[in-house]
């Protein structure tokens, strides 16, 4: 187990060689507001692909409709459409 001693000579050794032994409280909050930027921004996306994905099934609905019209409009006409 390591002694405070040893923990104490670690980190000096760190410093010196110019790496960060901890991460500070400000390093946390910086963490925490990229987070958060990245969090907005995939909720932004997915509110845009749910709208998205909405229309489409919209327009989905409307083409197959408008396709059942132009069948019985071609029954009662008598012509034949090919699929």
């Amino acid at each position: 187990m390591l002694t405070d001693q040893d923990i104490k000579k670690i980190i000096e050794a760190n410093i010196e060689a110019g790496k960060e032994v901890f991460t500070t409280k400000e390093d946390f909050w910086e963490l925490r507001k990229d987070f958060r930027k990245l969090q907005s921004s995939v909720d932004r996306y997915l509110t845009k692909t749910e709208k998205w994905y909405q229309e489409m099934k919209m327009l989905s609905h409307k083409v197959d409709r408008h396709e059942k019209w132009i069948q019985l409009l071609a029954g009662k006409l008598g012509v034949k459409l090919e699929s």
